[in-house]
Parts: structure tokens; C-alpha cells; sequence
């Protein structure tokens, strides 16, 4: 077993242990002593990282290795350090706790993405124990608040050091490069098809704001702002949104029902997307533009009408139908209610070719030579966003190879998140046969 293989455990559970939740309101303990480890461990092997803060606590490290081929652009290998809330009283296991059950490392990051950094650090640091160049320049980086649109961290390095990224052409991150278990087509025999993320939802999270007359609670109001707010909330989630297949969702669609010998049509997707399992939501999240309600907030007394209301919308849309997103939501909004943009980001699309991508799949079929590789768009987001604002194309690809039995895709944000041990080691060899022939 290699020094990564060996690392990868055991930084998986140090982060998992160090609670980084992020609440996106700046509430929360942040990222510092997560990255005060991270530099630890790079500093330990003899590689001196870039410390940044956006504010007190809000804290990212990058560093760069230099490469054997100055003349090449560099790739970039980017994780977050921030977590989405845990509510341990919902867990089997205390989310911070990093225990070990059945196999796998328990707790909140495990999948989102304490995982990939650990597999991202513990190959960094062994190729700088190795004294090896790389093939190219690679640029490490670490950031915070990407589970709050990454306004702290990725965002605000891209913003304010874009010479950390000089010469980066490319970059990969998370969510992409696990495996889902699927009937193949000639035998029916269960085989692995890894989804390699090429594409991702642009972000629009907004606010409804409902006005209308206050008055006392005993008295007939025509202008209740809740009222109104119901209305508009009523009309966004009974609208349907209309399917449009944008070329990476097409690729898999097409790619898995080859595999699986499964036709389908765009108007019947059920039989195909049922071979998925937990993953399923994620492509059906982008088979179309998608608008969720998620916060409610009016009044102050139980007699008194309010003069405001308040709901919060998280949209998603495809490549090219933000324009097409945000008119339909005014629209339906009607009168009396503003829709407020609180937090903006692009979608993302890049081609299912090129070096860099058959780098990624040669590099999954070895250590994995039986399985498929599939392209797929993302339905949320990732730091790669950020990124794009300097010209670098992102890929999802933090590779593990999963129990066919474990419903992996729905613990990302959800309860009792878990990785495999034997997918952890699995991924470090993956990414490290890339580092060594990226």
C-alpha cells in the first residue's frame, strides 16, 4: 500500500472531526482550523502553502508544485473546507466524530467533500515526500464557504489573487467520478458506470417579498401580503418547468441505455433513470430548470397583519436559460410580490473530450478496467464556477468505486454520510495514476 493509501484514512477522519459547519449567515465557527491542519500537513513535507482570509475565519490555502514542462498550462485541484449543518440528534452517530462503522468513515463531509481533500492531500503530500515533478504545474487549493455560493472563499481568491491561478487551464473538483451500479446489457450481470461531471446548473437563489396593508388581525383585509405571498408560492410550484436535454445530459442518457440495453423516449425516462438508484435525483434535477421553496418567514403578533412576507427560492438552471429562469419567476410572482436576487452563479458546460478527460477515464479503467465512464451534468454547484471567471474549465471528479447496495448520492447534505474505506483507498490510487500522467 502506498504512503497516500495509508494517509487518506486517517486525514479523512481529522477533518471530519475539525465541525466546520457553514450556516450562511456567518454564524458558524468557520474554516481556520481546518486550514490551520491542512497547512500543517503540507508544511510537514516541505511545501510552503498560501494562507488567505476574506474575513476573521473565513480561511483557504492554496499552494502550487511545479512541474517538469513549464511550457504546459497547469491544472488545478480544488476542495472545500466548509460543511452543511449536521443535527446530531438525527445521525446514528455523532456527525463529528469521524467513527468508523461497517466499513466505512461516518460523519458530516464524508461525501461532501472531506473525502476529495483527503485523497487531494494525501497524494500532494506524497509526491512531495517523492521529490517527482509532475508533468505540468498543479495548483492545490482549499477553499471556504462553497457550501454558501463560495462568496468567502473561492470567489473572493479568484477576485483578489488571480495570480495564484496564472498559467491554469483546467481544474477538477467534486461530486463526479463515482460509480453507480447498473444491469449490463448482453449479460444483466451488475457492472460499474462512473459518472464523470462535465456540466453544472447555474444558481439563482432569490427572495419573494410580498407587500400589502397592515392592519389588525379581526379585521377583513383584500391587501394580506401573506395572502399574496401563498398566491405566488402556489403558482411557481404548480408551474412545469419544460424538459430540454443539453448535451451532457443526452451523452448519459444515450450511454446508459447502451449499457444497459434499455431504450427510452424523452417523454417515458423512468425505466432508464430507475437503473440510477440514489443518484437518480441528480440527473433528473437537470432534465429541466427547477425552482424549490425553502424559507418562509412573515409576522410578528398573532393579531396583527403584516405589512411584508418573505419567501426564499432556490433556482437552478440549465447552460443559456437564466434570462428564460428569471422572467418566468417574475411572472409568476405577480403583482404586489418584488423578486429579490440574493446570491447569483453561472452554469457551467464543458466538452466530454480532450487530454485532460481521457487522462481522468484512463486512469478510473485501470484501476477499474470492466467499468464505463459517462459524462453528466451537475443539478447544484461547485467552486468550479469561480474558477470559469478566469477562463478555466472545471470537471466534477472526485472518484470512488461503491457498493452497489449503498445509496450514496442522497447523503450529500442528507443524514448518517458515509464513504468506504476501500473507496477512499480506491479514489487515492485514481488521483494519484492522474497527478502522474496529467
Amino acid at each position: 500500500m502506498s504512503e497516500a493509501q495509508s494517509d487518506v484514512v486517517r486525514i479523512c477522519r481529522d477533518l471530519i472531526r475539525i465541525d466546520t459547519s457553514n450556516f450562511g449567515d456567518g454564524s458558524g465557527p468557520g474554516e481556520r482550523k481546518a486550514a490551520e491542519y491542512v497547512t500543517g500537513l503540507l508544511t510537514e513535507v516541505g511545501l510552503e502553502p498560501t494562507v488567505l482570509e476574506s474575513d476573521p475565519g473565513r480561511t483557504s490555502v492554496l499552494v502550487r508544485v511545479e512541474g517538469s514542462d513549464p511550457e504546459r498550462s497547469a491544472l488545478c485541484l480544488h476542495g472545500h473546507l466548509d460543511v452543511v449543518p449536521a443535527n446530531a440528534a438525527d445521525w446514528q452517530v455523532d456527525p463529528f466524530a469521524a467513527e468508523l462503522r461497517d466499513g466505512c468513515v461516518w460523519g458530516r463531509g464524508a461525501v461532501d467533500m472531506k473525502d476529495m481533500d483527503a485523497m487531494l492531500l494525501a497524494n500532494l503530500r506524497e509526491l512531495a515526500r517523492s521529490g517527482r515533478k509532475p508533468s505540468r504545474d498543479l495548483v492545490f487549493a482549499f477553499f471556504a464557504d462553497e457550501e454558501a455560493g463560495g462568496v468567502h472563499g473561492s470567489h473572493w481568491v479568484t477576485d483578489h489573487h488571480p495570480e495564484l491561478f496564472k498559467g491554469v487551464s483546467e481544474a477538477i473538483s467534486e461530486v463526479g467520478g463515482y460509480s453507480v451500479t447498473v444491469p449490463a446489457a448482453e449479460s444483466g450481470k451488475p457492472t460499474r458506470a462512473y459518472l464523470l461531471q462535465t456540466a453544472e446548473k447555474g444558481i439563482a437563489w432569490l427572495r419573494l417579498r410580498a407587500h400589502g396593508r397592515a392592519g389588525h388581525g379581526s379585521v377583513p383585509n383584500g391587501e394580506n401580503a401573506i395572502v399574496r405571498l401563498a398566491q405566488a408560492i402556489a403558482r411557481i410550484d404548480a408551474h412545469v418547468w419544460p424538459r430540454q436535454y443539453i448535451a451532457s445530459v443526452r451523452q448519459l442518457l444515450d450511454g446508459l441505455s447502451a449499457l444497459t440495453g434499455t431504450p427510452y423516449a424523452d417523454t417515458d425516462l423512468s425505466a432508464l433513470l430507475g437503473h440510477l438508484g440514489g443518484a437518480r435525483g441528480f440527473v433528473e434535477g437537470t432534465l429541466q430548470d427547477t425552482a424549490n421553496l425553502t424559507m418562509l418567514e412573515s409576522g410578528y403578533k398573532h393579531n396583527v397583519v403584516p405589512q411584508t412576507a418573505t419567501a426564499s427560492l432556490d433556482c437552478r438552471f440549465l447552460p443559456g436559460h437564466e434570462d428564460d429562469l428569471m422572467d418566468t419567476v417574475r411572472e409568476l410572482a405577480g403583482d404586489h410580490v418584488d423578486v429579490e436576487v440574493v446570491h447569483h452563479d453561472i452554469a457551467l458546460d464543458a466538452p466530454f473530450e480532450g487530454h485532460l478527460v481521457d487522462r481522468m477515464k484512463s486512469a478510473l479503467l485501470a484501476e477499474d478496467p470492466e467499468a464505463s465512464v459517462l459524462p453528466y451534468c451537475l443539478s447544484g454547484g461547485t467552486d468550479n464556477k469561480a474558477l470559469k471567471k478566469l477562463g478555466i474549465t472545471g470537471y466534477g471528479f472526485a472518484p470512488l468505486r461503491l457498493p452497489a447496495d449503498l445509496d450514496f448520492a442522497p447523503m450529500f447534505h442528507g443524514i448518517d454520510e458515509r464513504v468506504p474505506v476501500d473507496a477512499l483507498e480506491f479514489g487515492t490510487r485514481v488521483l494519484g495514476r492522474l497527478l502522474a500522467d496529467c
